[in-house]
């Protein structure tokens, strides 16, 4: 080799290391690149460099390099190097590595290995590494051994094919190694090779699995010994291996989980260790009950956790929210084992917890307690409900508890129990509001209290009225005199004020807008840019309070500013303005229009944004900064332009990116992806044909987003693309389809090809979908646009849609899959809120197909019936048997007299419903009895008195009983009246209607007085005398669903018919209509 060409090279190296001068850099960077690192010759020389050379950087860069020139085009360049040249390479650089002095040198030589590896190995061409390596890591030499396991690790990550038949000699070694008893650098990067062994195994592979399994003790213990040296990069190192292993779909950890669970919950509770190993520890913790949830259900193991996990929620919080710290670890993971498991398992236990800890005299105990009732609400809050009389008393407490962290605490359980639990929270008001009103008149609690209060005013609706006066009048004075954080939450509360009390906040509106309008114009980074967001979020609150008339004068100005947010380099600022201009369309609907062709572009371009750190002209100059560093290091000092990736992007070294930093940064525009994504939709529905120009990019748009790896995007843009559809198909020269399997009624072409470029992706987007909201969004949107579009949207799809169906209902959806889950085994009947949400959203599915396919769908239903019905069981919680009988209901709706062949099972099963503990059960049992009898061709006649009787004590209700309580009431009465035009005279109208005519009118679900005045239309008709008892009564509901200042109560149809009606009555008794101030309505008055 040209002893001249090693030495130029080795000159540029080391002025590349030593000189800080930018410019000499550059041309060094350019020298290297043009006369040096596109010829082959430049690995041996570099390899002879590292070999040589006695400065440390110089052999440390000669190795970054070497690695770079083999990877380079797939080896290709290593390959164009004469064969003995290589295998000189291939015989002496493991033995110098053996003898280097400098660690990270060896690593990076080590790296160097394994890049030659991936182009050797495949090919059979460097039989003699594996010997070596073995031979390394059984040397007496501590060093040999952490250099042998070093470079096999390397190699395994670069390669693994060509080493599988070696896989049970590897796990002999690793046992040895796991063990030894001279260095940790060799038991961690053993448990790292085994992480990377683990992503190979396949399912089948019993034997590497037991094997693997066997290992595992030691892998946990290796781990423990990080831990107590205070090792956190060796810590980080392995419990990214073993969050790599929670995640595999082959079970290796399953046996595991009680005795990981417990190594990790000790671990994160150890006041020794340092904060931030404890937060590994906890992080790993939550990732199990995340991703192995089936084996913490099963063996029963939240309890345990819960009370290893209270002590270290007492802990200390630090002052910046965005900091880290076991006791927010800790809470992540009661909200994590809330929301994953049955709250059989988790609220019982810890509401003993939180009463044993909220009794302490220690504050710090009192806080924990009320923090973790906090992040629990939301995974138990059906299961929470009936327990509610024993919450409030710990709650009211804690508002007035003398530790002010109490209180703030107490703040936020309020937030999170108004956030979940609306009608519990609403039904408090008299004890919530002055508690917390205190509370943020007190400097120490002002800004948790403002965050409890504006919780509480989003929810209040027309109770606010008596507190708004108070509220606004203290609110108003804290925007003159708090600081800008506190102000950001008054300015939040205000909203929700402005929400609850719709036109009656008009009085405050204008003066509130002259508060808040310096708030418009702040512009510097943090507190100053998210008080002007909320601002902006808050007016548009404002907007749909006040109504178009009054808003109008201030429109311009604030789509101006929200224009402004837009150009200021903020993600959070741009979030903003795309909310504020859904709600500007929705509030000025086609007055909005104007404003599209300014709106609809940065929407698409937020769309568009780049990610992970790329260059794009979207990201301001802090963020893009803020996603990198310097890239001062020696290895990054110089950029090898030529060096491109599969997909023609300049490759970026992993090492020279702030990878928090980047995520930070990803996750903002994330969640201005999502929410731009979901403006889209918003802004069709509001503007209707004024948005055709851009109804095809939107689409495409949308449907380049479904792929996303954030679920919040996939969601957004799941609902976007389908409210799209149904607002164009309601644009369209549309008909009024008819129910069946084959399309009756054509959809116009444009429509047929806007389904057809947005449904297969949304059904392509199903096939991978792991996650339950998006699939449940996904049900639940379908189910909307079926309902409109009827059987033309089903063309081609009906099967797969069927199907998604199906796999959610059996719980073999991928969302709903668990590694540790044997296929054939059924899951668990007792299962968290959330996956009964899910199963409720596929219910509405299923109910939409048979509104769709009426009478068609009776083969379908063959399947679907034991599905859904297996939902209905004592054991499954009140979500799962009020969904499955409502589905049912939906379903007979849907196929009519096609129910008939099922008419005995379903109506056995809604018997044993409407004797259900639940109203909301009895509710839609009610419902599904009445549909039941209307549309099933066997007369049900004889069973009228049983059925009455099982109806008969729904009408008994206080008339301040809850909602549900209510709402049975009047779905009672509906079945009861469509019992009576089924077939009069198999009912005992002498007893049924004095407590059928008691219930009325209707005071929760109108729906019901479609069937309640056919019944008495059809009764006027045939039986009239059987009325007269009751005519006063009646002529008064008929004035009160009449009533034009009231809400529309009957539909046109049952209007038009009424008023015939009180004309016949006039024509009997006109002072008697007159009485009863139903004059108005008489045909002709």
């Amino acid at each position: 080799m040209d002893p001249n060409f090693i030495q130029g090279l080795h000159n540029l190296l080391t002025q590349s290391v030593s000189s800080n001068d930018t410019v000499q850099l550059k041309a060094a960077t350019a020298q290297l690149n043009t006369e040096y690192y596109k010829n082959p010759a430049c690995i041996s020389a570099l390899a002879s460099i590292l070999a040589s050379s006695p400065e440390v950087a110089v052999r440390q860069l000669a190795a970054v390099e070497m690695r770079k020139r083999i990877n380079q085009k797939s080896g290709d360049l290593w390959t164009q190097l004469p064969q003995d040249e290589r295998q000189q390479i291939k015989d002496k650089l493991p033995e110098l590595i053996l003898a280097e002095p400098n660690n990270l040198v060896r690593h990076s030589a080590a790296r160097v290995i394994a890049a030659i590896a991936s182009v050797e190995i495949p090919n059979g061409t460097w039989p003699q590494l594996l010997p070596f390596l073995h031979q390394s890591c059984t040397s007496a030499q501590t060093i040999h051994r952490e250099v042998g396991i070093y470079i096999l690790f390397t190699v395994l990550e670069n390669i693994v094919e060509g080493f599988q038949e070696h896989l049970q000699s590897f796990f002999k070694l690793f046992e040895s190694l796991l063990n030894d008893p001279e260095s940790m650098d060799v038991r961690v990067t053993t448990v790292r090779a085994l992480g990377v062994i683990a992503q190979y195994i396949d399912s089948d592979d019993k034997a590497d699995i037991k094997s693997f399994q066997a290992l595992l003790p030691s892998m946990i213990r290796v781990i423990g010994q990080c831990l107590e040296a205070n090792n956190e990069t060796g810590a980080r190192q392995l419990f990214d291996v073993f969050e790599t292993l929670l995640i595999l779909e082959i079970p290796i950890l399953g046996p595991h989980i009680a005795e990981f669970a417990s190594f990790l919950l000790t671990c994160g509770g150890n006041r020794n260790f340092d904060a931030e190993l404890r937060v590994l520890a906890l992080n790993a913790l939550n990732w199990t009950v995340q991703y192995k949830k089936s084996k913490i259900q099963s063996q029963n193991l939240a309890p345990a956790i819960l009370e290893g996990l209270m002590p270290i929620a007492t802990e200390p919080e630090p002052e910046d929210l965005d900091d880290d710290a076991p006791c927010r670890s800790a809470l992540r993971i009661i909200d994590g084992l809330a929301t994953s498991l049955p709250p059989t398992q988790v609220f019982p236990a810890l509401r003993t917890l939180i009463q044993q800890y909220f009794s302490s005299p220690d504050p710090a105990n009192r806080r924990g307690a009320m923090l973790a009732l906090g992040v629990a609400v939301e995974g138990c809050s059906e299961f929470m409900t009936p327990l509610m009389n024993h919450v409030w008393p710990i709650i009211e407490a804690g508002l007035q508890d003398q530790d002010a962290s109490v209180r703030k605490a107490t703040c936020t359980a309020v937030s999170c129990l108004c956030e979940w639990l609306e009608e519990e929270c609403v039904s408090k008001h008299a004890a919530l509001v002055p508690a917390i009103m205190t509370l943020v008149n007190d400097p120490a609690t002002q800004r948790s209290a403002c965050t409890a209060l504006d919780a509480l005013l989003e929810i209040l609706h027309d109770v606010i009225e008596q507190y708004l006066q108070l509220i606004m009048e203290q609110l108003a004075g804290l925007l003159d005199t708090a600081p800008l954080t506190v102000k950001a939450v008054v300015t939040g509360a205000i909203g929700s004020a402005a929400h609850a009390s719709k036109e009656k906040f008009l009085p405050y509106f204008q003066p509130t807008m002259n508060k808040l309008q310096h708030f418009l114009v702040l512009t510097a980074e943090g507190e100053e840019i998210e008080l002007r967001g909320i601002t902006m979020d808050a007016v548009g609150t404002f907007a749909e309070a006040v109504g178009v008339e009054v808003f109008r004068p201030y429109f311009a100005d604030m789509m101006k500013q929200a224009f402004q947010g837009i150009e200021m380099g903020s993600a959070r600022l741009r979030e903003c303005s795309f909310l504020f201009f859904g709600v500007m369309a929705r509030v000025f609907r086609e007055e909005f229009a104007p404003f599209l062709s300014s709106v609809v572009p940065p929407l698409l371009t937020s769309c568009r944004q780049a990610e992970h750190g790329e260059e794009n002209e979207t990201l301001s100059t802090s963020e893009a900064a803020a996603a990198f560093a310097s890239g001062s290091s020696p290895s990054s000092a110089i950029a090898v332009v030529d060096e491109i990736d599969a997909n023609g992007n300049p490759e970026v070294e992993l090492e020279d990116i702030d990878v928090e930093k980047m995520l930070d940064v990803n996750s903002a525009i994330a969640v201005e992806k999502e929410i731009a994504a979901d403006t889209i939709g918003t802004l069709f529905a509001a503007t209707r044909n004024h948005f055709f120009p851009y109804v095809e990019q939107c689409t495409l748009e949308l449907v380049s987003l479904l792929p996303h790896y954030y679920e919040g995007i996939r969601k957004s843009a799941t609902d976007s693309l389908l409210e799209i559809v149904r607002t164009f198909y309601d644009l369209s020269d549309l008909q009024e389809w008819q129910p069946g399997t084959t399309v009756q009624t054509p959809i116009s072409s444009s429509v047929k090809e806007l389904i057809g470029h947005s449904l297969p992706p949304l059904l392509e987007m199903y096939e991978s979908e792991d996650n339950k909201s998006v699939v449940s969004s996904l049900c639940v949107g379908f189910a909307e646009t079926i309902n409109k579009i009827g059987p033309a949207f089903l063309e081609n799809h009906l099967d797969s849609i069927c199907s998604i169906a199906v796999q959610v209902l059996e719980q073999k959806a991928l969302c709903q899959q668990d590694p540790d889950q044997d296929e054939n085994e059924e899951a668990p009947e007792d299962s968290a809120e959330y996956d009964s949400v899910l199963i409720s959203s596929a219910g509405d599915l299923v109910a939409s197909l048979a509104n769709a396919l009426g009478g068609d769908f009776a083969q379908a239903f063959g399947t679907f019936f034991p599905l859904v019905s297996k939902y209905y069981k004592k054991s499954r919680s009140l979500s799962d048997r009020s969904s499955a009988i409502g589905c049912l209901a939906e379903i007979i709706a849907g196929m009519k007299n096609a129910v008939t062949p099922s008419t005995e099972p379903l109506l056995e099963l809604f018997y044993r419903a409407l004797g259900d503990e639940e109203a909301e059960v009895q509710s839609n049992a009610a419902f599904a009895v009445g549909l039941l009898v209307e549309n099933s061709e066997v007369d049900l006649s004889p069973q009228f008195l049983p059925l009455l009787a099982a109806l008969r004590p729904l009408f008994d209700v206080a008339p301040d009983a809850s909602p549900a309580r209510l709402n049975s009431k009047d779905n009672a009465a509906g079945a009861v009246s469509r019992l009576i035009v089924r077939n009069t005279a198999a009912v005992p109208l002498d007893q049924v209607l004095p407590v059928l005519m008691e219930s009325l009118p209707l005071k929760n679900d109108y729906l019901e007085n479609r069937p309640v005045f056919r019944a008495l239309f059809h009764l006027f008709r045939t039986n009239p005398q059987a009325l007269y008892p009751f005519m006063d009564r009646l002529l008064m509901v008929f004035a009160h669903v009449l009533d034009p200042s009231g809400v529309d109560q009957i539909g046109d149809e049952g209007r038009g018919q009424l008023i015939n009606l009180v004309g016949a009555l006039n024509a009997e008794d006109p002072a008697k209509i007159q009485a009863a101030g139903l004059s108005a309505f008489v045909p002709g008055a």
